[in-house]
Parts: C-alpha cells; sequence; structure tokens
C-alpha cells in the first residue's frame, strides 16, 4: 500500500491583506477547509498556486499521482508554483497567514500578491490534519539540550525567523539568542516577540548587493570556535544546477544554527561558519530558499 499523503491542496480566497512594512504584505486567507489544515513548525513550508491570466482560480491536478501531471503540463497551462513559510494558522476560524515580499512584476507570486483583492483564490498545499505528522517541510528541530541559537536570514526567510524567536521566546530554560536580519529599506524593520536578552541585528541593504550585509555582518560578530576546521570536509555545490539544502543534526548540545536566504549568501556564510569558525555543520541548517536569476520551485 503507497504511503499516505501528508500534504494536501487547499483552495483558499484572500479574505484580508494586511501591510507590514514597505516590501512585505500579509495575506490572511480563509475557507472552510482551513480547519483541516495544520503545520508542524514555525518554518512549515507550503506550495502557493497562482491562476494563469484569464482564470478565477488555479487548475492543479488532483490525486496521488498529481505532481507528475502537473509537470507534464505545457508551461502555458501550469499554474505557477513558489514555496511560501506558513507564518499563522488559525485552524478554529478556517484562516492561514503568508507573508509575501514585494519586489514589483518581476514574477508570478510578487506580480499576483502586488494586484491581489479580497476574493481572490489561489492553491495552498499543506499539511493535511488528518494525516499523521513526520515534520515534512520543516527544518527547524532544536534538540531540547540547546543553550545557543544562531538564525541568519535574509527578507525572504523573514516569516519563518519571526515564527521561531516567538517559538524560542516560549523555550523552558534561558538561552543565547542570535539573530542577523537583511531587509531592503530601514522602513522594514519589524517588532518580534524575541526572548529576552536576544541580539537581534537588522541589517539595511540600503543599495548594497543582496546578501552583503547579512555576510558582512556574520563575519565580523561569529569568530572561530576554537575546533580546527581542517577537521570537517566541506564540500561546494553548485547552486546554480543544485538546491542548497543541509538539515542539522538534533542529536547535538550547545549551539543550533539556522541560516536562510539567497544561495549564493548562504554558501559564503557556510563557508566561514564551517571553515573559519570551525562550527560543527552537523549543528547548522542551510537552506538556499532563493537563488538570484533562476527559478526554484
Amino acid at each position: 500500500m503507497a504511503a499516505q499523503q501528508t500534504y494536501r491542496l487547499f483552495d483558499v480566497a484572500l479574505k484580508q491583506r494586511l501591510t507590514l512594512s514597505p516590501s512585505l504584505t500579509r495575506m490572511v486567507f480563509a475557507a472552510p477547509d482551513v480547519a483541516n489544515m495544520k503545520t508542524e513548525g514555525p518554518d512549515q513550508r507550503v506550495k502557493l498556486f497562482f491562476p494563469l491570466p484569464g482564470q478565477d482560480a488555479p487548475h492543479v491536478p488532483r490525486g496521488e499521482d498529481w505532481y507528475a501531471r502537473y509537470r507534464a503540463l505545457p508551461d502555458e497551462a501550469r499554474a505557477p508554483m513558489r514555496t511560501y513559510t506558513l507564518r499563522a494558522l488559525r485552524p478554529e476560524r478556517g484562516e492561514v497567514d503568508i507573508d509575501f515580499v514585494l519586489h514589483g512584476e518581476t514574477g508570478p507570486a510578487s506580480r499576483w500578491a502586488t494586484h491581489a483583492r479580497v476574493g481572490d483564490r489561489i492553491g495552498l498545499l499543506a499539511p493535511d490534519a488528518q494525516v499523521a505528522g513526520s515534520r515534512e517541510g520543516v527544518e527547524w528541530k532544536p534538540p531540547s539540550s540547546m543553550r545557543r541559537a544562531l538564525l541568519v536570514a535574509d527578507d525572504s526567510a523573514l516569516p519563518a525567523v519571526a515564527g521561531i524567536l516567538e517559538d524560542l521566546a516560549r523555550w523552558p530554560h534561558p538561552l543565547e539568542v542570535q539573530a542577523f536580519i537583511e531587509v531592503e529599506h530601514e522602513a522594514d524593520v519589524l517588532p518580534l516577540a524575541a526572548p529576552d536578552g536576544t541580539q537581534l541585528f537588522w541589517l539595511v541593504r540600503d543599495g548594497a548587493a543582496h546578501g552583503q550585509r547579512l555576510q558582512e555582518a556574520v563575519c565580523a560578530r561569529i569568530g572561530p570556535s576554537g575546533v580546527r576546521a581542517a577537521e570537517q570536509a566541506l564540500a561546494e555545490i553548485d547552486i546554480d544546477q543544485d538546491i542548497l539544502w543541509e538539515q542539522a543534526s538534533t542529536d547535538g548540545a550547545g549551539l543550533y544554527a539556522w541560516v536562510a536566504g539567497e544561495a549564493g549568501a548562504v554558501m559564503a556564510i557556510r563557508r566561514h561558519l564551517v571553515k573559519d569558525c570551525g562550527i560543527d555543520r552537523q549543528a547548522i541548517s542551510f537552506m538556499g530558499y532563493w537563488r538570484r536569476g533562476k527559478v526554484l520551485d
């Protein structure tokens, strides 16, 4: 018998849009079926499907082999799909929040979000509450022995980091927390719930290359840990051909780190933390959420 699918498609409509900053907008989606959706962690990944021109809602195949049939569709008939973070879920109200970074008419997701109005419909592939969870689509899995948390993100990963900081604020014992977040404008700096004493570094690009401020800050503030870098092998990854995605082990103690954003910047930070600082690579999740100039579904 085939394994039961942990994700399924939900048809949702835009209920409300909230401007969080010049670059970030929260879309509140609703449908009665959202009562059957669940989230397994603060960085829960979901897939959004957007309608093609002339459609009221995206046409997405259903059933166990839906993805193969979806990929087999010609480009002009295939609903654009993008990956997002499920920012908040209120199943009792049939509501789910997704935060969008707006960057103009540069892609189907930003284009849709720029023009979306209440009532507009999309498809949302998310965990099914009727299926036992495997924590699929979640990388934030810290061990209970964690004493220090390091978070590094650009604005594409800001919704996930905001959720992680909220999770850390409920941690059962004191933590040392550092979070580096790069955004486009000073006005994109948001108030975030976080544990007392959190070192929260907001880095404004202000015309710099994407990821540059993030790399500079991490290199300046995170130094060698005392472990010999030569003891750890670190294979290079062709980020133009392969997705950079490495999951931390949950068995360690002490430091647990989560790094996400543009793949080129994540690769540079990966090299610094592991090779220059000697931090155990098994303690860090590295995720290329997007790659400049390429589309990652």
